[in-house]
């Protein structure tokens, strides 16, 4: 005989909250990311209120490019934008036996994949400004492809030669439909030279 699963109940509360700007979804939308199915809205509210929550620490989660976007408001207001995020479609809630977590929507993974391709492609500035000459770009395989596919369509649109090193490390170590694209990616640029 099987125990009923006594799920941890939820309540959205958009505490009147009517609208908010693109970069505000998409503040709330990138510290959601570390989060996706292992996470929920209490620590996201946390992670963009820069709280110092053991928990929160341990898990490093203070690392986040938006940690402490909202310092300057209470949790409560700021747990009132997240639920405001999964009422309107960016966020959406799924249960894991009994923890409800969070997950992108379509529409909120939109936004996400381009927000995510763009801190990869100011990594890619950094790495060339520190004056590597090697590159371990093992990092970027097993990434989402559609969000690799924008990345490597962002560089294809820059035209800058100086990306090659990174695109042919990269191509090293990631899979065969990925390696093709950024193939294409290496002539196209050498080809605008």
């Amino acid at each position: 005989m099987s125990r009923k699963v006594r799920r941890v109940p939820y309540q959205l509360d958009t505490r009147g909250v009517k609208d908010l700007p693109l970069e505000e979804i998409t503040a709330i939308l990138r510290g959601a990311d570390e989060l996706i199915m292992s996470g929920g809205r209490s620590l996201l509210a946390k992670i963009l209120k820069g709280s110092r929550d053991k928990k929160l620490l341990s898990l490093e989660l203070d690392k986040s490019p938006v940690y402490g976007y909202y310092k300057h408001l209470t949790l409560a207001d700021i747990q009132a934008r997240v639920d405001w995020v999964i009422v309107h479609d960016y966020l959406d809630i799924n249960y894991d036996y009994r923890l409800p977590l969070l997950r992108y929507t379509e529409s909120g993974w939109e936004i996400e994949r381009e927000t995510y391709a763009r801190e990869l492609m100011e990594g890619f500035d950094d790495l060339l400004a520190s004056g590597q000459t090697e590159f371990d770009m093992s990092y970027l395989k097993d990434r989402a492809r559609d969000m690799i596919l924008i990345l490597l369509d962002m560089v294809e649109a820059s035209g800058d030669a100086r990306y090659i090193p990174i695109l042919e490390a990269w191509a090293e170590v990631d899979y065969e439909k990925v390696r093709k694209r950024i193939g294409v990616v290496i002539e196209l640029i050498e080809g605008g030279r």
